[in-house]
């Protein structure tokens, strides 16, 4: 499973950077028309926004581990090993609590706005809006097996996995 794991992970990189890679060319192009050729155009500008957006739920859904998220945990690398794990189960079972209790919600407002395009590019705002589905359910998933794998005893240090290089 590990090939295909990886596999999959760089594929998901490769997602984030195009994203990147399409915001920096709008950001670009933006910066050339407007301060070169004195014609700003507005459809750079949404480019970017819905870029952005898709990159930050995208990333935090496929491409950053649990490690890679910024944590408040004084209170939790105080206690003994056993509190942490208990921690770890009641975190990620809230985590996917939450997410699975608003999905419908969410999913609702995604669908509602398949009747909206963007104002300058037309892309349907379902569709720009789509990503946080995505994301919702890569988070419910992810801390779904993490809860398990805690109950089942597996090894804290070995939840994310090996190192990224």
């Amino acid at each position: 499973m590990r090939p295909i794991t990886r596999w999959l992970r760089a594929r998901a990189d490769d997602v984030a950077v195009a994203l990147l890679a399409l915001m920096f060319t709008s950001f670009l192009v933006q910066i050339i028309s407007r301060y070169v050729f004195n014609d700003p155009l507005g459809w750079t500008l949404e480019a970017c926004l819905t870029t952005w957006l898709w990159l930050v739920f995208w990333g935090s859904a496929f491409v950053l581990d649990d490690r890679d998220h910024i944590k408040f945990d004084v209170l939790y690398v105080s206690v003994s090993s056993g509190m942490r794990r208990a921690f770890s189960i009641a975190s990620a079972t809230a985590i996917v609590f939450a997410m699975a209790a608003s999905f419908p919600a969410t999913w609702d407002y995604i669908t509602f706005y398949k009747i909206k395009s963007s104002a300058i590019i037309g892309i349907r705002l379902d569709i720009v809006f789509g990503i946080y589905a995505v994301f919702a359910i890569a988070i419910i998933v992810r801390y779904g097996v993490r809860a398990w794998r805690l109950i089942r005893g597996a090894r804290m240090e070995d939840l994310d996995g090996e190192p990224r290089s």
